[in-house]
């Protein structure tokens, strides 16, 4: 038998409005995470996400981490492999921005009792 979830949970969860949840990075900076469905994540642009197994990274990074890093391009497969869970992360198109966030997030943990508003 399923998981019973109340009805507007599972409605927001299925229309992919589920609330941001918040992420410490290894800087101490907090990142309020928008989750997506796994099974409906795709890339658009060059958006970052987060690819995780629990409360552990397995990849950080955007489509064009993708076509120009080989090794990224692994740590990518893999994690898609064995993930539970996709977030998009908010960022500018700054390159250098990008790969600070990039950095701190892949030793990221959930804040457990900290919701984005």
């Amino acid at each position: 038998m399923g998981q019973m979830v109340p009805v507007f949970d599972r409605d927001v969860m299925a229309e992919g409005m589920a609330r941001p949840v918040n992420w410490r990075g290894r800087s101490g900076r907090y990142y309020a995470l928008a989750p997506e469905r796994l099974e409906d994540f795709s890339f658009v642009g060059d958006e970052l996400h987060l690819i995780a197994l629990g409360p552990m990274v397995l990849w950080v990074g955007a489509a064009v981490d993708l076509v120009s890093d080989p090794v990224s391009r692994a740590r990518f497969r893999l994690a898609m492999d064995c993930a539970d869970r996709v977030f998009h992360v908010e960022a500018r198109a700054d390159e250098v921005e990008r790969l600070t966030i990039i950095w701190d997030l892949e030793a990221a943990e959930p804040s457990m009792g900290l919701n984005a508003a």
